[in-house]
């Protein structure tokens, strides 16, 4: 398992920027894949962005050319860039970590969850 602490949350305006970051317990070089999803009241848990070890990334329609994922390995860290911001991304958003292990499953933790509100 890796523990997973996100910061960076808060409220801002429509239009504007937050920058999430997801801080791993151990070197996120061997985690296979990375990424972000988003949980507003009343929905469904939604895929954000992921990136793999290789740094291939993929995004949610709905953020396109708004967000971007970036991972810094010598950090631990993974980010989170959003960019012109709107209310409907008012979301929690949730770090993810998954490792795929020869003769297992995959193994995924969860972040904590930081809270994203954007005002209109």
């Amino acid at each position: 398992q890796v523990q997973l602490v996100e910061s960076g949350g808060g409220l801002v305006q429509a239009g504007g920027s937050l920058r999430l970051s997801c801080l791993a317990s151990r070197n996120i070089v061997s985690i296979n894949v990375m990424g972000w999803y988003r949980q507003a009241p009343g929905k469904q848990r939604e895929l954000v962005a992921t990136i793999t070890s290789d740094g291939n990334t993929n995004y949610a329609d709905s953020v396109k050319g708004r967000f971007t994922i970036s991972r810094d390995n010598a950090k631990n860290t993974v980010y989170l860039q959003m960019n012109s911001l709107k209310p409907e991304d008012t979301a929690v958003y949730y770090c993810y970590a998954t490792v795929f292990s020869l003769g297992a499953g995959p193994n995924t933790s969860w972040g904590q969850g930081t809270q994203v509100t954007v005002s209109s």
